[in-house]
């Protein structure tokens, strides 16, 4: 069953966001007259939860803008976010047709905040071994590999990793990343059976516990980010992690 194989499952699970005022109109920041929005590029490669994502970040005050192919004015916007749900090969396979991938190789040389999300964060890597061996962006070192089908103790656990899980530090500090401010231990909302493995140790940013194997849960290095977890799905924390993106 593809389905299940897949890096981040295409599973449409809705949890409703906070009600508050946008961050335009004239009562958001406790009404202090309109806040200009934050512009935010999106890629739309055919592939990814676009909905959910979009409105969390219009909701936390961007203004997004999708692109569904490269062009050369795509360069110069201030933030960059790659999404993602199913297989991490059909993935690419999208980017490269729609010339997407060179644009976010360039983009990541910018110095400019980027961040991928699901599987957008699994093809920040080198290669995948999801359903074959499939060639990444590159723009950090290591594979994405299946998530472990046993715990430390050896008893088998389910796979798909679904469902809410609490956060831990991969770092000393969070502070400077998009996790920075999170309470320790904040819980987020997975649905995936692969996961990166980066080649440096400091690239990772966070892990999740599963039955006693870490897993990479986020990532960052200088002006790349990623997460493993849904921010889109994840109430308050997600929320609060897109705001520091966004503040970037």
């Amino acid at each position: 069953m593809r389905g299940w194989m897949c890096g981040c499952l295409n599973r449409e699970v809705h949890h409703e966001l906070p009600v508050s005022p946008k961050a335009n109109s004239p009562t958001a920041e406790g009404g202090r007259g309109w806040q200009v929005s934050i512009p935010v590029t999106v890629i739309d490669y055919g592939i990814g939860n676009l909905l959910n994502v979009v409105r969390a970040l219009e909701h936390c005050g961007a203004s997004v803008r999708l692109v569904d192919k490269a062009s050369a004015s795509d360069i110069d916007s201030p933030r960059l976010v790659l999404p993602g749900v199913g297989a991490f090969g059909d993935g690419m396979v999208e980017l490269r047709a729609r010339g997407l991938d060179d644009l976010v190789k360039r983009f990541a040389d910018t110095g400019r905040p980027f961040l991928g999300i699901c599987v957008g964060m699994q093809m920040m890597f080198e290669a995948s071994e999801e359903m074959g061996v499939h060639e990444g962006l590159g723009l950090l070192g290591g594979r994405v590999q299946a998530v472990p089908a046993v715990g430390v103790n050896g008893a088998p656990h389910r796979i798909p990793h679904i469902g809410w899980s609490p956060l831990e530090r991969a770092r000393e500090s969070w502070e400077g990343s998009v996790l920075e401010g999170m309470a320790p231990r904040e819980r987020v909302y997975f649905v995936h059976s692969f996961a990166a493995q980066p080649t440096q140790t400091g690239d990772r940013l966070a892990n999740v516990d599963y039955d006693g194997q870490p897993i990479c849960a986020a990532v960052q290095r200088g002006n790349l980010h990623g997460c493993q977890f849904h921010p889109e799905r994840s109430a308050l924390p997600g929320l609060a992690m897109l705001r520091k993106f966004l503040a970037l």
